[in-house]
């Protein structure tokens, strides 16, 4: 059966701990992409990572490992957590999926997280275990999405790159949305 796993980024902690916001998971356009996805008979889940403004890698592996992982799986992150699925991937090179989907990733390519949550190498073998690799971006991200994402490009050459314009990190204060059709055409097709 085809299923999704929809890992969300980091917040701030004023954010994660206020109850002016969504939980993490319920964030953006996650919600949103989820009832589309099962809309289009594609099991989605949206795992709620731990303490997920100070991100921990073991607490999210725990996390994260509670689903199912296939070859007909189809992995989206946003941001911390795009850079959580490379590592995730780059660290079990047994694992195979359908499609993994990064949106605005986050890897850190300047070494200035003092986590270490993403204080590995890209496994330059990955792509040979993804049908497709896709990365969304936007002409108005930070500096540090845009490198990661050069980073991540140069390492995994066929990965494809999707450029939006105006959408900055993929959040509903840039987009003016917390919907995301590009998204789920992407998914989808």
């Amino acid at each position: 059966m085809k299923n999704a796993i929809i890992v969300h980024g980091r917040p701030s902690k004023e954010i994660y701990y206020s109850d002016l916001y969504p939980s993490s998971s319920n964030f953006a356009w996650i919600p949103w992409l989820q009832k589309q996805l099962m809309i289009n008979d594609i099991k989605a889940d949206t795992p709620e990572m731990p303490n997920s403004y100070e991100p921990n890698y073991e607490l999210w592996i725990k996390e994260f490992e509670r689903f199912d992982v296939t070859l007909e799986t189809i992995l989206i992150g946003h941001s911390a957590g795009a850079g959580f699925l490379l590592r995730w991937l780059s660290s079990n090179k047994d694992v195979a999926v359908e499609k993994v989907v990064l949106v605005a990733p986050s890897i850190d390519p300047d070494k200035k997280s003092t986590t270490g949550f993403c204080d590995f190498e890209i496994d330059e073998g990955l792509t040979s275990r993804v049908k497709e690799l896709v990365i969304f971006t936007s002409d108005n991200d930070s500096d540090g999405i845009n490198r990661s994402v050069e980073t991540i490009s140069n390492t995994l050459p066929k990965t494809r790159v999707i450029k939006i314009s105006g959408y900055g990190h993929f959040i509903p204060d840039h987009m003016g949305t917390d919907k995301f059709p590009e998204l789920v055409k992407e998914i989808i097709n």
